[in-house]
């Protein structure tokens, strides 16, 4: 009799316990950029105020700098379900559909009120795109103003013909092609290789770049273009959202909320600190001479036209609106 009331004891208490331990989940979140970078620091600190604020029942594990995906290998592992969580650069899904290239239009926006407007001016329609494919935006955050890093001096776009030129989206590519360099695609992860090996020589992307990737070990030129300001999202399963109970679904839009204004400020903020981290470490860093200036606005004028054919009638609303 003992015995058989001890196992009912026993039952009863697995019973009680095991919606407490199933009650967890584990979301696996892959990001393409290293541990130090601000984008990542960012999605730490958004991870544990999501495992804060649901009490432990949401947790999100970040894998940096592609150790679980590549970069461009993010958004399809969150479409497949392999990962439930991840962020992507929006302009590297340019040929999939020009909306994603929107923030990578070379003088469009350039610079950070110019860019939280056409942010504004773009969401509805990348989320409407978005949700088509199964996702949810959480958050999306800029990276620094774009400027041309180069191995030797750049007077005018004539010194960057020939040149292998680091691409990362389909419009960095284009820029190339436009000046006359040669367009290698490079993920940010693999760039410091690629600069130590010859395979690029000069690249456009943001002073967090090159300060993460210590550039200035290969390269000693930055100019100061600020040709754009491109965006990182925050990208869920919507598969995986609608998992989730309620609670915990307001508790990851708030801190996805709380990650975007934060990510916005410390992009803003450091981006007189990586210029001067350059700066520091040997680099020339110099505004473009009116020359490459001239030259790389007539480069945006031809990149802007080409967008809004690609982009349709979505593309154009999204202008509008901007323009406004």
């Amino acid at each position: 009799m003992n015995t058989r009331l001890c196992t009912l004891i026993a039952a009863a208490a697995i019973g009680f316990a095991s919606p407490t331990v199933s009650a967890q989940t584990v979301w696996d979140m892959p990001t393409g950029y290293a541990a130090a970078n601000f984008h990542t620091e960012n999605i730490s600190q958004f991870a544990a105020d999501v495992d804060k604020a649901t009490a432990g029942k949401l947790k999100i594990t970040v894998h940096p700098g592609g150790s679980l995906y590549k970069a461009n290998e993010i958004k399809r592992a969150v479409q497949g379900g392999q990962a439930q969580i991840g962020e992507i650069i929006f302009g590297g899904y340019a040929n999939e559909n020009p909306l994603f290239g929107t923030d990578n239009v070379p003088f469009l926006a350039t610079s950070y009120a110019e860019a939280k407007k056409l942010a504004a001016s773009q969401k509805p329609a990348m989320e409407t795109l978005l949700a088509k494919q199964g996702l949810k935006i959480l958050f999306s955050v800029p990276w620094p103003p774009q400027g041309i890093f180069a191995a030797k001096p750049i007077n005018s776009a004539a010194d960057l013909k020939g040149v292998k030129w680091r691409a990362y989206s389909p419009q960095t590519s284009r820029i190339a092609e436009l000046v006359g360099a040669q367009p290698v695609t490079i993920q940010a992860a693999e760039l410091s290789q690629a600069l130590a090996t010859g395979a690029v020589a000069a690249f456009m992307t943001s002073g967090a770049t090159g300060y993460d990737s210590k550039v200035w070990e290969q390269v000693k030129y930055f100019y100061d273009t600020q040709a754009w300001l491109p965006k990182n999202a925050v990208l869920v399963s919507q598969k995986a959202f609608d998992a989730l109970d309620k609670p915990s679904q307001d508790a990851l839009l708030k801190a996805a909320g709380e990650a975007e204004a934060r990510g916005w400020k410390v992009s803003e903020e450091k981006t007189k600190f990586y210029l001067e981290q350059l700066t520091k470490n040997g680099m020339n860093v110099a505004a473009p001479s009116a020359t490459l200036k001239a030259e790389l606005k007539k480069v945006g004028d031809t990149m802007i036209g080409e967008w809004q054919k690609t982009a349709g009638a979505e593309g154009q609303a999204i202008l509008d609106a901007y323009r406004k």
